[in-house]
């Protein structure tokens, strides 16, 4: 996880704090030096201050979304309003703390960040899974998935693109296996995560 604040007695308290409940935890004084770092390939987030040196956390946060990188995030503001609170919590923010804050509120909003990026990791592992497998698809393949997730039979596919049902029953045998369902209901699931109607 990351934290980003310019003002050191707060990164020594957050440190402290974080490393105690054994959080491996990287820290940054400014925006640039946060974009310029590298993130690893796990769940993590961000807890950063709203008032930064160069460009405000809100700032940051547009920035991340546009370059589309998700990164949960945790603001933490001396000098807080509500119009403030509520453009950081619409972008997606976790939380947004007043300075003093108390460390359990910290502790769970960072769990709670935590939990949501991993989420977020493994649903995009599983479509990126079942986008592989579509890609196994012959052309014609990929032509009868739509047909068969919209529930038609074999003789109405036929019909539909003008084959033969016997035809057919080999490419919707071959696009469940290739693309590992056991039943339409798990062929349809896939459809959907893809986003095929």
């Amino acid at each position: 996880m990351f934290v980003l604040d310019d003002d050191i007695s707060i990164r020594d308290k957050l440190k402290t704090l974080l490393r105690s409940v054994g959080l491996n935890v990287e820290f940054f004084n400014s925006p640039f030096d946060f974009l310029l770092g590298t993130r690893p390939d796990a769940p993590s987030c961000l807890v950063l201050d709203v008032r930064l040196p160069g460009k405000s956390g809100l700032d940051l946060q547009h920035e991340l979304a546009e370059k589309n990188i998700p990164i949960p995030m945790i603001f933490l503001t001396a000098h807080g309003d509500i119009p403030m609170t509520v453009r950081a919590m619409k972008a997606g923010a976790v939380e947004f703390l007043t300075k003093p804050f108390r460390d359990q509120d910290l502790l769970d909003a960072i769990q709670l960040a935590l939990e949501r990026d991993s989420a977020r990791r493994q649903h995009e592992a599983s479509i990126a899974a079942v986008r592989e497998r579509l890609e196994s698809l012959t052309p014609r393949e990929r032509s009868v998935l739509p047909l068969v997730v919209s529930g038609l039979l074999n003789k109405q596919i036929a019909a539909k693109i003008g084959t033969t049902e016997a035809t057919i029953k080999v490419h919707r045998s071959q696009l469940m296996k290739k693309m590992g369902a056991d039943s339409l209901p798990e062929l349809v699931r896939m459809a959907e995560k893809l986003g095929i109607p």
